[in-house]
């Protein structure tokens, strides 16, 4: 087993006037990951070449678009964890709703918030929508890998028990709560697993499809990414703890479909739909006539 590093969540900490104002990885992984998304879009945008003569807005028009992201990251992500994860908790206490700073983000509703941001803006700018979402795919995984490395030095969202030799230590009594396990407890780093694939491998093969045209078929960028990220999630949660509130005493696992040893979890539920639109879009852009 490897001990957990010695890192804090926080980079550092200001203290005026009796405040302390603190810059935290995770708040630095979602601005490192915006800020290199956005110019990822704005490479794209600059080679017309890629889509066939004439990429689907102006350069100079991504900035506005991040913005809109920013607002579809932020509000999809907070609703998605309060009406997918804890939507009784939340429904009591209200107010606890907009404290972002306690975390609790779901990709799955950051997702569908950028969704909705990015047809807003396609409709009001006049902007080619399947274009335009295949360029945000290609920007998206360095973000999604840079959060989940921030995930990772947070010590949150750990892995099921292992005795793998790169099982890590994490701390804190929750992830020490490990039935059945005598000593020290052991947990799958899903947090880096999910880097790999959705960050690392992900961008790599999304790459590696813009550089052969695959932004002259509309729709083919995204739907690979859909797929992607889908199924890298759904694998990963074969090894990724389930959150507290799906786990009893008669569901380990914390299944949110199926029994106790057989079933999906909530992750998994929510990726399924992302694969099936994903090979979708996929099937649909190659029937498509590539453009010139």
């Amino acid at each position: 087993m490897i001990p957990f590093p010695q890192i804090s969540p926080e980079i550092f900490t200001i203290h005026l006037f009796g405040l302390s104002f603190s810059l935290r990885w995770y708040a630095l992984a979602y601005l490192v990951g915006l800020i290199v998304g956005w110019r990822i879009i704005v490479g794209l945008m600059r080679r017309p070449a890629l889509w066939g003569g004439r990429a689907p807005m102006r350069p100079e028009q991504a900035e506005e678009l991040l913005t809109w992201v920013v607002l579809g990251v932020v509000l999809g992500g907070r609703l998605g964890f309060v009406l997918f994860y804890e939507p009784g908790y939340y429904l009591a206490n209200p107010g606890q709703i907009l404290k972002l700073w306690q975390g609790g983000m779901s990709f799955h509703g950051g997702f569908l918030g950028v969704v909705v941001a990015a047809w807003i803006y396609c409709r009001r700018h006049g902007v080619p929508a399947l274009g335009l979402a295949d360029a945000l795919a290609v920007a998206t995984p360095i973000g999604l890998g840079l959060g989940r490395v921030a995930n990772f030095i947070n010590a949150e969202l750990w892995g099921r028990p292992t005795d793998l030799p790169w099982g890590v230590v994490f701390p804190g009594e929750a992830a020490q709560d490990c039935p059945g396990v005598s000593g020290l407890c052991a947990r799958h780093p899903s947090q880096l697993y999910e880097a790999g694939l959705e960050g690392v491998v992900l961008a790599a093969v999304l790459f590696l499809l813009v550089r052969r045209g695959a932004l002259r078929r509309p729709g083919l960028v995204l739907g690979v990414f859909l797929a992607g990220y889908g199924l890298s999630r759904f694998v990963v949660e074969f090894f990724r703890q389930a959150d507290a509130q799906f786990i009893t005493a008669g569901n380990p696992l914390g299944h949110v479909i199926g029994g106790p040893v057989w079933g999906l979890s909530m992750g998994q539920l929510l990726s399924l739909p992302m694969i099936l639109v994903g090979l979708g879009f996929v099937l649909m852009a190659r029937r498509r006539a590539a453009v010139a």
